[in-house]
């Protein structure tokens, strides 16, 4: 017997299977942060990575590259700030806007990030036995959404 009910409902609990693998993966790596005595949450890695390539950025442009919420991106931002690990300006021509960037004490961390991040990598390759295909799928799955919400087909069984 399959005590798993999210794994027994297959493809209708697909939500439900991504978001308790992404939660594991999270606790996973915040457990590894903490054993090797990092003050940084998982889902920080994102914005590292793409500061290290654009330098300098609105949380706007952030949003947009990693396709979050203005606010959630906002509430990272405040977090890694708060740690120290981003510097913030405004905006010459428009004050509002926040122009963010990798900090001192970012810039000496990245190279022990870069060790684990690899790490990490290794070791999902590994789980999926470097097997790219999931990429693909996420992809198309992405792609559909972005055309047309998931209610938009369903909406016609129930009018």
């Amino acid at each position: 017997m399959n005590d798993d009910f999210i794994k027994e409902l297959g493809y209708k609990a697909l939500d439900s299977r991504l978001k308790r693998i992404s939660d594991r993966m999270s606790h996973d790596i915040r457990k590894l942060y903490k054993e090797f005595d990092i003050d940084v949450e998982p889902n920080w890695y994102l914005i590292f990575m793409l500061l290290q390539k654009t330098e300098k950025v609105s949380i706007s442009y952030i949003a947009e590259r990693l396709g979050y919420a203005h606010p959630s991106v906002v509430v990272i931002v405040k977090k890694m700030g708060e740690k120290g690990y981003l510097e913030t300006e405004h905006n010459i021509t428009d004050k509002r806007k926040q122009i963010i960037s990798l900090s001192d004490k970012a810039h000496k961390l990245i190279p022990k990030l870069k060790k684990l991040w690899d790490s990490c990598e290794n070791a999902i390759l590994n789980m999926i036995d470097n097997d790219l295909r999931i990429l693909t799928y996420l992809d198309n799955i992405d792609l559909e959404l972005s055309l047309i919400h998931i209610s938009e087909p369903t909406r016609p069984l129930y009018i």
